[in-house]
């Protein structure tokens, strides 16, 4: 399974510690960890909102990945808003475990400054 991750740089800096291969423990504060099912709906999230906020440096980031499909069906699909906004909603602490079952590695495919696209592939 495909799935996209809106990023802001600090959390892209711990994915590229891992050599790209995981994503970072959550903080306190986060108990889900949240891929979702489209690369539109991660745009959006990294355009609207990462980009455009000073903690976030004015950047965000689409990254992507494949997962396992019967590791990933263990998340039901989570609808966050709108028909067209769907996570899977991992647990924190089955982080690790997740990470474990990520084929190859993790791909930066958008950047966005202050809300304008400046990067894709």
């Amino acid at each position: 399974m495909k799935l996209w991750r809106p990023v802001g740089r600090n959390e892209l800096d711990k994915i590229e510690a891992s050599g790209m291969r995981e994503f970072p423990p959550r903080l306190p504060e986060q108990p889900i960890f949240y891929p979702v099912l489209t690369f539109e709906y991660a745009e959006k999230i990294a355009r609207d909102w990462n980009s455009v906020r000073q903690n976030h440096d004015h950047v965000g980031y689409v990254v992507a990945f494949e997962i396992n499909d019967s590791y990933a069906a263990r998340f039901p699909v989570q609808i966050a808003g709108g028909s067209e906004c769907k996570e899977l909603w991992v647990p924190a602490d089955e982080l690790g475990a997740f990470n474990k079952h990520i084929i190859g590695k993790i791909e930066v495919v958008a950047r966005y400054d202050k809300g304008k696209r400046v990067h894709s592939t």
